[in-house]
């Protein structure tokens, strides 16, 4: 299993190279990585049910009640994704946080699936990752509508995804991994733009 974890390949391995370069420089600088091998867990339970307390036992946050709404306890961070559904992202080894919450739940009428491989995480910072963004997101944006530890399922250039605000100038991005391409080439395009329109410093 060791030897297969060294001979991982994330999904934007090939754009590595031209992510760096497109980084667009100046007063409005903006940046796009790959985070990859993330783990990702999604739990299904009912949310006043004993299971789901496990669960929040295991994880030491409460799971989110509403829609946008993130919990997080050190390197966990629970998503609300339905009212009975969420996406725990993690640095933990998959198989260390997916056995603890499958201990957790036992025989509950609940699901946890371990979905590390579905996704993969981009993350956008900079003064100009909202501009970027609000070429192709339908999502209110301004910080009176979205602020940090915001997240939503959302769609960027028609791509379904989840949005997530980390910072004050960075959000992560979570496309499936068969989109991701396709999500980082339009984020890089448009970066360029915004980078064109900033470039002289006359753009308000």
């Amino acid at each position: 299993m060791d030897d297969l974890t060294l001979q991982r390949r994330s999904p934007l391995a090939d754009l590595a190279d031209r992510m760096r370069d497109g980084a667009v420089t100046g007063s409005r600088h903006v940046r796009l990585a790959e985070l990859p091998f993330w783990t990702m867990i999604s739990v299904r339970v009912d949310p006043g049910s004993p299971a789901a307390a496990a669960v929040e036992g295991v994880l030491g946050a409460d799971l989110p009640r509403w829609c946008g709404q993130v919990t997080a306890h050190g390197l966990d961070h629970v998503l609300w994704l339905g009212p009975d559904e969420w996406l725990i992202v993690s640095e933990v080894a998959p198989s260390d946080l997916h056995g603890a919450l499958t201990d957790a739940v036992g025989e509950a009428h609940a699901a946890v699936v371990d979905v590390s491989a579905n996704r993969t995480l981009l993350e956008l910072s900079g003064p100009g990752a909202r501009s970027v963004l609000e070429k192709g997101c339908p999502v209110d944006l301004h910080p009176r509508a979205f602020e940090v530890g915001r997240a939503v399922s959302t769609t960027l250039a028609r791509v379904p995804l989840l949005l997530c605000q980390t910072g004050p100038d960075t959000y992560c991005l979570l496309p499936r991994s068969s989109f991701a391409q396709y999500v980082a080439c339009w984020l890089l395009d448009a970066m360029q733009e915004l980078g064109s329109d900033f470039q002289d410093g006359s753009a308000s």
